[in-house]
Formats: C-alpha cells, structure tokens, sequence
C-alpha cells in the first residue's frame, strides 16, 4: 500500500521553531498511524517537501522505516525548483530530507508557472497512492482544505488527524514520556 501524507504548514500550528513540543507529537501521531497502516501492507510512505506536516512526515517515515526496512519513503514535488525561494537554512533541511529519503522527484519539470501545476500534482498524488492521510481539521481551514476538498471529490481513500485526534496523541505522547523517564 502506497500512502500519501499531507496536512498543516507549520506556520498554520503556529510553529515556528525546530525544536517545539508540538513537532513531537505530531510525529507520534504520524507514527501511530503508520504502525496501523503496517497491517493493510504498507509499503511507501509518499510525502510532498513543504515546510510542515510533509516534512515532519517524512522524518517521522525515515526513523519508522529504521525499524521496518520493507516500508520504503519518496518525496514528490509538484514542480521544478520548489524550495528556489526559500530561506537558505530551510533549502538546506530540504535537500537532506531528499538525499534521505528512498526516492524524490517533480511532478512538473518545470518551476512554478500556474496553479494547474498543483492539480496536476493532486491528480498525480491520488493516481499513484493508494490511500491519503491528512492531518487537517475543517474546523480550522488551511491550505491542506485543497487537498481535502479535491479528495472528497474522488473515490480515493482517505483519513483526517483532526485536532482531537492530535489532542489524544498529545495526551499519550506525554504519558509515554512519563513512563520513559520513570
């Protein structure tokens, strides 16, 4: 089973550190997930480069798939030369995460021209996924509503973290680490 894992930007959480709490619990959540998809046959974890759920995703995936070597990681940009504009310490993060992971490449070979690139790249997502997981709450709109919305008008199948859910998986990250530390 191939999954696709999308959600929140950072900025959206309200994270705008490396080194905040948060990030550990989402990777949690993420990694939870990944354990149950372990039994439908996992056998990718697909993933796009923005700064946020899909980067804390993929290095949530990597430290999985230390542990399970048959799961395998891509990192799919929806066009060429997707980080140009960012900050140079954030380009640099990315470009480890790609040499890390098992696969990565564009959608689009070339850079950013229109939003049809980004259609293109949720039809490509959907097309070669067998399932999507999003860690989004319609409650609390973001950019990934896009990727909801275009899911919701497919027969793909897919799942949401909502905030609830990333609330129970703080409450049990915390629990954990008590018990870790005990």
């Amino acid at each position: 089973m191939r999954l696709w894992v999308t959600g929140y930007r950072s900025y959206e959480l309200g994270i705008f550190k490396t080194d905040d709490k948060k990030i550990e619990v989402i990777k949690y959540a993420l990694r939870q997930l990944f354990e149950r998809k372990l039994d439908e046959e996992l056998e990718w974890i697909i993933s796009g480069g923005q700064l946020g759920v899909e980067q804390w995703a993929l290095e949530a995936a990597l430290d999985f798939t230390k542990e399970n070597i048959n799961v395998k990681t891509a990192l799919m940009y929806p066009y060429a030369e997707f980080s140009k504009n960012w900050k140079e310490d954030k380009q640099l993060k990315l470009y480890e995460l790609e040499q890390a992971v098992d696969f990565s490449a564009s959608v689009s070979d070339k850079p950013y021209t229109s939003p049809v690139q980004l259609r293109n790249y949720q039809r490509f997502m959907v097309e070669h996924t067998d399932q999507a997981v999003l860690l989004y709450d319609p409650e609390y709109p973001g950019k990934a509503k896009y990727d909801h919305e275009f899911l919701q008008k497919t027969a793909h199948p897919f799942e949401l973290i909502d905030m609830y859910q990333l609330q129970d998986a703080a409450e049990q990250y915390a629990e954990q680490q008590r018990i870790d530390y005990e």
